[in-house]
């Protein structure tokens, strides 16, 4: 039996910081087995823009090249928010690609839009800094598997 794999949704500020320095710790996201990292071209896109040297925009084209990419679509249903939280219309596209693809995360570092929502489920998907994550799976990991199974006597 193989490990639950997340499904994790990155926004474009998490794809920003992964390509803007080539050591960049956010990379170890990219080592993990447990998890399929997803985004969407509107996500890529925004990264790009922002992004300063063509040495950081390839290494993000390089980083998306082994993502799922899933199609943001703004005119989406929002999901439910909790009671006085809203998320501005550059940032809704985010959530509904993520809640359309099933994602079982989303990771954004953008505490000013997303704060409100960190650590919580929304549309099914738990909102969280990719630094918690990292930190909570790297101090937890999941148990390894032996080589054998043990077989008793009498088995």
């Amino acid at each position: 039996m193989t490990a639950a794999r997340c499904r994790v949704f990155l926004d474009a500020n998490v794809l920003f910081s992964a390509a803007w320095r080539e050591d960049a710790g956010l990379l170890r996201l990219w080592r993990r087995a447990d998890a399929r990292l997803i985004t969407s071209p509107y996500a890529v896109d925004e990264a790009s823009r922002n992004l300063e040297t063509a040495e950081q925009r390839e290494r993000l084209f390089q980083l998306t090249a082994s993502m799922e990419l899933v199609p943001a679509d703004a005119s989406g249903d929002l999901p439910d928010l909790p009671k006085r939280v809203s998320l501005p219309e550059k940032d809704r596209p985010i959530l509904v690609a993520a809640v359309r693809a099933r994602a079982t995360h989303l990771f954004t570092g953008d505490a000013r839009h997303f704060g409100p929502l960190y650590r919580r489920i929304v549309g099914g998907v738990l909102v969280l800094r990719p630094s918690e994550f990292l930190a909570l799976s790297e101090a937890h990991p999941p148990p390894k598997r032996a080589g054998k199974p043990y077989v008793g006597r009498g088995s």
